[in-house]
């Protein structure tokens, strides 16, 4: 979060700059979201902040956190996460969400639509996309994919490219421990983030494993991240003994400075808790 009125170019460097120590400290993952109508969360497009660092991280793992699904069309976003996980050389999570931010909503037009059924559908033609072969024809309420008339396969038009990691990078579901949440995670998700303090963790978890289970899906292949988590040692390691694989810790929302000082203080956490 940048302060309102603070030049675009000095925000991205400075975002840019924490990512990048981040992967020289140790540090395992790193998320970026985006807002297309938010100046203070002011990076628009998280797939081409994540590009931006292909050549300049080496070890991180890079998400999005998140692609916001109703916003784009499923096409779209496919070929270019499939082109980001190559860019990444397969160092890449595929965070997705309905988007929580209403004017972002307002702009794309789909405000009053029922955004939870778009994320849903969104999903399940991006996936289909990336385990299919062309022509495709996908049907759905609000898109329709279809090369049917235009593809040509001797010279490799009509068809949408694949993700390096196969079938389909990682993806990481966040949201509150609902039964919509959970049936997404067991239908397609490896990952459930939720906020910390938003919701019991040490109550929701066994509950979501139970359900999962409920829904066919074996548990032990869906796993525990925890967003915003608090960066003392006694209290990563109560959320390891819940379950958690990781966590992800927030930068202060103030300055530069303060941001990288942060990043220097997890670090004996990232080297503890990585060993």
């Amino acid at each position: 979060i940048h302060p309102l009125g603070k030049d675009w170019r000095q925000c991205l460097r400075e975002d840019r700059e924490a990512f990048v120590l981040a992967d020289e400290l140790g540090f395992t993952e790193a998320y970026v979201g985006e807002h297309v109508t938010d100046t203070a969360e002011n990076i628009t497009s998280c797939t081409m902040f994540l590009a931006s660092l292909a050549g300049a991280t080496k070890q991180i793992k890079l998400g999005t956190g998140t692609v916001n699904l109703p916003n784009a069309h499923p096409a779209q976003v496919a070929a270019n996460i499939a082109m980001l996980d190559h860019l990444l050389d397969g160092r890449f999570i595929f965070g997705i969400s309905p988007g929580g931010l209403l004017s972002d909503a307002e702009i794309f037009g789909n405000l009053g639509a029922n955004r939870n059924e778009m994320f849903v559908e969104a999903i399940n033609h991006v996936l289909a996309l990336w385990t299919t072969e062309p022509p495709y024809n996908l049907a759905g309420k609000y898109w329709t994919i279809s090369t049917a008339k235009t593809l040509v396969p001797e010279i490799g038009q009509g068809f949408v490219a694949k993700p390096l990691q196969r079938p389909y990078p990682p993806i990481v579901i966040g949201g509150a421990p609902t039964p919509t949440t959970i049936r997404h995670l067991a239908e397609f998700g490896n990952t459930w983030m939720p906020i910390e303090g938003r919701w019991p963790i040490e109550d929701a978890w066994p509950d979501v494993l139970r359900q999962v289970a409920d829904h066919g899906r074996d548990p032990a292949t869906v796993s525990l991240g925890v967003f915003g988590a608090k960066p003392d040692a006694a209290h990563l390691a109560k959320l390891q003994n819940v379950g958690a694989s990781f966590v992800a810790l927030g930068l202060p929302p103030t300055d530069r400075d303060a941001a990288l000082r942060a990043l220097d203080a997890y670090a004996p956490l990232v080297a503890q808790f990585n060993s």
